[in-house]
């Protein structure tokens, strides 16, 4: 395929996804926060696939809301219908979203692959805000420039020392569940 060709067929799947992206926005307003009272930050992810998924973890795992910082858009269509479920709070800047949740008295951890606390020994408050930066680039912010922000990492026995950030959503969110969601009946 030529770079012209693939160029267009790109730009055309981008406008997909955003008219589908406006269309399960508007519903994300009626949405209503879960069951748990933690929060989900996503610091400036790609509008990909993995924005999609982690608001399918979300919703599995009771989240009370994702926040997300300078994210425009992303495609939906990962997340199964979640996105509608799942309280979405938009930002441009971490700055507003951490005086957000600073005044509602969480708790706000990053995920950083080579310091902090591992999470399986950390107990978790139950207000706690879970901060996922790019793949690529990391965090848009310096973590010490914000009062009480905590590193926590995933324990890992692999050389490259890093997750696909879906992935480590999904393992930080389980591993809230474990500490304060056996109290809820989850039975079918």
């Amino acid at each position: 395929m030529k770079i012209r060709q693939l160029r267009k067929q790109l730009e055309t799947e981008r406008k997909i996804a955003l008219r589908r992206f406006e269309r399960h926005r508007r519903k994300n307003l009626l949405a209503t926060p879960g069951d748990l009272p933690f929060v989900i930050v996503l610091d400036r992810l790609k509008p990909a696939f993995n924005i999609g998924k982690i608001f399918r973890s979300a919703e599995a795992f009771g989240a009370r809301e994702v926040h997300l910082i300078g994210i425009d858009f992303f495609d939906p269509a990962p997340a199964m219908g979640s996105f509608k479920w799942v309280p979405a709070r938009f930002h441009e800047s971490f700055e507003t979203c951490y005086q957000d949740l600073k005044a509602r008295h969480y708790a706000l951890f990053t995920l950083e692959p080579e310091r902090g606390k591992p999470l399986p020994a950390t107990a978790l408050p139950r207000r706690s805000a879970f901060i996922f930066g790019h793949e690529e680039f990391g965090l848009s912010f310096d973590p010490r420039d914000f009062d009480g922000i905590c590193p926590l990492r995933i324990p890992q026995l692999g050389k490259v020392q890093s997750l696909n950030v879906s992935v480590a959503a999904s393992l930080v969110m389980y591993e809230y569940f474990r500490q304060h969601g056996a109290q809820l009946d989850v039975s079918p």
